[in-house]
């Protein structure tokens, strides 16, 4: 599997699937979640309503993963996963890993091949992208599957250049 760190917008992605940092509600909200949800159109709400009322009535679970329909977005699917949030106390990077792993499970069950992903819980849910950058490249590396190609897609310099370095085996040289 090839394994890439691109500073992008993810909505824009020419992949198989994209992952969303969602929140429980899977009904939009903030950053890549409200990108994502903004720029599908209201096909991607429509699904997330219908996955509500019918398997997830209580929301979608931390760490896990589930897969819709990409709307007016130039993928085939978005793979939604939510992270935990620190400033809940969710820090067990068990939780965050389960989201990559999790997705990448969702993507081999949908055929997907390439895949895209944000730094799932780097931003307002309060990890430090280090952490987030060590915790999603182990997890990619370690997973055994049949896709192709992931590539993180990160909107800051300082964050792609905190992936790059722990794809280089430079963990820590980046910025935080």
């Amino acid at each position: 599997m090839q394994i890439q760190a691109v500073r992008g917008d993810i909505t824009r992605e020419a992949v198989d699937a994209i992952v969303n940092a969602a929140n429980s509600s899977l009904l939009g909200g903030g950053g890549v979640d409200g990108a994502i949800h903004a720029a599908a159109g209201p096909e991607l709400l429509a699904e997330c309503r219908e996955l509500r009322r019918t398997r997830l009535p209580d929301g979608l679970p931390v760490g896990e993963a589930v897969t819709t329909g990409a709307g007016n977005l130039p993928c085939r699917w978005v793979i939604h996963t939510v992270g935990p949030n620190a400033h809940r106390g969710q820090t067990d990077p068990a939780l965050l890993r389960a989201c990559f792993a999790h997705s990448l499970d969702e993507a081999a069950r949908v055929g997907a091949r390439t895949v895209a992903m944000p730094a799932v819980s780097a931003g307002v849910y309060g990890w430090a992208a280090q952490d987030v950058a060590r915790v999603a490249v182990e997890a990619v590396r370690s997973w055994f599957g049949e896709v192709d190609l992931v590539r993180f897609v990160l909107f800051s310099p300082a964050v792609l250049a905190t992936f790059e370095g722990e794809l280089n085996g430079t963990p820590g040289h980046a910025p935080p």
